[in-house]
Parts: C-alpha cells; sequence; structure tokens
C-alpha cells in the first residue's frame, strides 16, 4: 500500500519470537555440532578411550559448552547480524570447555582420556559450528530478510527519510496520534507497532510530549527524531539517517528476563489450573443454579504496550447489570451482585479464570492489574488522572501485583486511591526481578481475603 509516497508495510509476526526461534536453533546445532565431533572420534577410537571417570567425554563437556555459549552471548542479536562474531564467540565457548574439562580430566584423575579421540572430538566439534554458523545465517536471511533488528518508523506530521530494510507507516495520513484521551487510538498505534523493536517517530513539535509518554509504556525500545533541545526524560541519544533522535525506552525487559518471567508464569497457572479444577467446576454449577446467565464474564481491558485485550472472570453480578465499560466501581452493598457473586469477590474466587489469560500470554501472574477502559478515579477516567497511568503497561498486567499486597484493592472513590496504586506500579515496573515476582504471590495468599474485595 503505497500512502503519500510511504511504502506502508507492517509485520505480522514479532520479530522478537524469530529471534529466540533462531537462538534456539543455532544453540541446537552448535549441540548437535559436538555429538557430531563425538561421533567423528568413535570412528577412531573404542567408547572407552573416550572417557572422563565412568561418564563419557560428550556427557561432561556439553553442559560445559552450553554454559559458556550463554554466558559468552553465542546466540544474540549481534550474532545473527555478524556471521564472524557468531563463529568467534561459539568457537571461544568451545576452547574454554575443553580448557575445563583438561582442567578436571587432571584434577580429579578420571581416567585416561585417548588424546587422539580427545582432539579429533573438539576439532570436529569446530569445524561443524563453522558450518552452523552458515546454515543459521541462511535461515536469519530467510526468515528476517538479514535484519536482526527490526525497525518501523511512524510518521506524524514530519517527513524523514526512509532507510532501507526499515518498514513505515504514516500515522498522520490514517488519522493516529498518540491522544491519552482516546484509547482507541493508544490501542490502534500499539498494534501498529507491536511487532518491532526500535520504533522511529518523525512527529510534529507538539506531539512530542503525547509520543514519548505513549512509547514508554511499551515493550519496544522508541526513539523521537531529533531536530530541536526537547528530551521528555530521554535514557539516551541514538541516530536516524541524517537525524539525530532521543532514545524515549529500551523495553523494560530483556530475553533473558522474559523467558524467566514467561516461565514462572506457565508453571504457577499450570499447577493451579489442576489444583484447582474442582474448585473452578463448583462455582460454575453455582453460578448457573444462583441466576440466570453466562458462567464467565469478559471485559475489555487495557494489557501490555496499552493494548486492549478481553479478560476473563466468574460471572459475580446479573446480566442485565452487568457493567461492560467498567464505569461504575463496585459497592459495598452493590444491587447488582448475586449471592454467589458476593462470595467469590469476597475470596478473589471471581479472579481465577485470569489463569487462562496468563496461558495465552495476555497476562501474567504478577504485574499492574489491568483496567476497565471506563474505570474512573472519582470523577475522572484513570488516564486523564496522571499521564504516568499509560506508563504502567510497559508488562503484562498481573492477576496480583504490588499494589494488592500494599492493601490497594476495592474501589476508586478519590483520586488518591488510584495514585497510592500507579505509584506501586511503576516501582514494581523499575525494581523487577524474578524475586520479586516469587515474594509477591507468596504474599498474596493471605490477603486473598480483604476488607476491600467486594
Amino acid at each position: 500500500m503505497n500512502n503519500n509516497g510511504h511504502d506502508q508495510r507492517i509485520k505480522s509476526y514479532p520479530a522478537r519470537d524469530k529471534r529466540t526461534f533462531l537462538y534456539a536453533f543455532s544453540l541446537l546445532l552448535d549441540i548437535l555440532s559436538m555429538f557430531g565431533g563425538y561421533a567423528a572420534a568413535l570412528l577412531v577410537r573404542d567408547p572407552q578411550w573416550l572417557q572422563a571417570g565412568n561418564q563419557a567425554l560428550i556427557v561432561v563437556a556439553l553442559p560445559i559448552f552450553i554454559m559458556f555459549e550463554i554466558a559468552r552471548g553465542a546466540q544474540s542479536a549481534e550474532t545473527l547480524a555478524n556471521r564472524l562474531l557468531a563463529i568467534q564467540r561459539s568457537l571461544g565457548a568451545l576452547v574454554a570447555s575443553i580448557l575445563v574439562v583438561t582442567g578436571l580430566t587432571f584434577l580429579f584423575g578420571a581416567g585416561e582420556v585417548s588424546r587422539v579421540g580427545f582432539v579429533v572430538t573438539f576439532a570436529a566439534t569446530a569445524i561443524l559450528i563453522v558450518i552452523s554458523k552458515f546454515v543459521v545465517d541462511l535461515v536469519f536471511k530467510k526468515t528476517m530478510d538479514g535484519l536482526a533488528i527490526a525497525t518501523i518508523l511512524l510518521i506524524d506530521g514530519l517527513d524523514a527519510k526512509p532507510e532501507s530494510g526499515v518498514d513505515i507507516f504514516d500515522a498522520g495520513q490514517a488519522g493516529l496520534w498518540p491522544d491519552l484521551d482516546h484509547p482507541e487510538m493508544i490501542d490502534a498505534l500499539s498494534r501498529v507497532i507491536g511487532s518491532y523493536d526500535r520504533v522511529i517517530i518523525a512527529c510534529r513539535y507538539e506531539h512530542r510530549a503525547a509520543w514519548s509518554t505513549f512509547l514508554k509504556g511499551h515493550d519496544v525500545g522508541g526513539e523521537i527524531l531529533l531536530d530541536r533541545d526537547l528530551l521528555h526524560g530521554a535514557v539516551a541519544i541514538g541516530s536516524y539517517a541524517d537525524n539525530d533522535t532521543i532514545i524515549i525506552s529500551h523495553g523494560p525487559l530483556n530475553l533473558f528476563n522474559r523467558l524467566q518471567k514467561r516461565g514462572l508464569d506457565l508453571i504457577v497457572a499450570s499447577v493451579a489450573l489442576i489444583f484447582l479444577s474442582p474448585l473452578l467446576l463448583l462455582v460454575a454449577f453455582a453460578i448457573k443454579m444462583d441466576s440466570s446467565g453466562p458462567v464467565l464474564f469478559r471485559q475489555v481491558r487495557v494489557g501490555q504496550g496499552n493494548r486492549q485485550f478481553r479478560i476473563f472472570k466468574f460471572r459475580s453480578m446479573r446480566v442485565e447489570s452487568n457493567d461492560a465499560k467498567g464505569d461504575r466501581s463496585t459497592g459495598r452493598e452493590d444491587d447488582r451482585v448475586t449471592r454467589v457473586g458476593r462470595l467469590i469477590r469476597r475470596t478473589s474466587i471471581d479472579e481465577l479464570p485470569q489463569l487462562f489469560n496468563v496461558l495465552r500470554g495476555e497476562m501474567s501472574m504478577v504485574g499492574p492489574r489491568p483496567h476497565a477502559l471506563g474505570s474512573l478515579a472519582g470523577d475522572a477516567l484513570f488516564w486523564r488522572v496522571s499521564n504516568h497511568y499509560w506508563l504502567r503497561h510497559a508488562l503484562k498486567p498481573g492477576i496480583t501485583g504490588l499494589a494488592q499486597i500494599r492493601g490497594f484493592r476495592g474501589a476508586t472513590d478519590k483520586k488518591e486511591d488510584l495514585e497510592k496504586r500507579l505509584r506501586c506500579d511503576l516501582e514494581y515496573l523499575s525494581n523487577w526481578s524474578i524475586g520479586l515476582d516469587v515474594m509477591i504471590l507468596v504474599k498474596t495468599l493471605p490477603v486473598v481475603i480483604h476488607k476491600n474485595a467486594f
């Protein structure tokens, strides 16, 4: 599609997911290379001469090699983009592994290892690693067009010279800019940039503050083309074509941290669903018996990167009284709540179906709570209370979070009620660690039943 001279090509599959596949593929080929080297050694020496102690040489060397591969960053965006660097790092990990295995063999007197077999194992492994990097390079060029970092240039009233390999979207022509009073525009723009690693904004001067807030609430690296000294809390200076840029965000978590957090989510959510399945079935039956209507209540909420999704909850209100937009907070004696609904809200059981949102990748076990579009703090919509509200969505929303274990739950009758939760959410984003997630999960158990849960 050609739009005012700009070819609008939007990726449909996230570059980071493609890189994760290529990292795994590259590591698998390196592991197979070591198996290939060991197999070559078996052609010249019997297995008993290729043992370190009571273990085959491959059993001792392989875990050490994998450890050094990870430590040296042999699988990274840099090595995908630079085949020579990939070879250097993987061979460096192999050499380090050789030194460690040799030292362990002599230190613990782990038997007589054939020198010929030892040399053949690692020499053949090195040759196969070099070959494997050419294979990875071919797959990389096929799947990612030779671009390790996916970049999109968003045009909003300020023209910019396009570079090769950069996708372009004319947001101004499409009638889009991050108007913080219109969540549907935020959602549309979030879906445009969701598949990219780096977002360059060429915007008019008066829109820079809004774009700055928008980018800080996303899980991508965001930059604004710079032609004046207006920084908006930039974290660094970058460049694009013949212009300088201010780097607004790098994204909150790196690949390793995202894998840790996703792994914890999958383990906890899966185990919880298995153990809680009898309770879930019992609650579903009770809801059907108590009032007419579906068991589950679905509502649009604001998720990671300010993209909207549908949250799952057990229905706790009568169908004719359900609050689809969420613009009325539930009160202590709310007449919309059913008998079963009052019990499951008091015990937070109504939140349990969100475990399915976690498995779907829309939510995390721990993170800022997702809010409905019509949520009010006093008489003001949440995002109008503070522009910092949009920053809380840089991570996936959670079933529980820092605000919840500190007791900030229930209705938001005043703006201060939201501001307290917002401070907790931003503190969580700034200090995230897998240990913090575990701590919050543990501390959630005592506050499942809370005086403000109604």
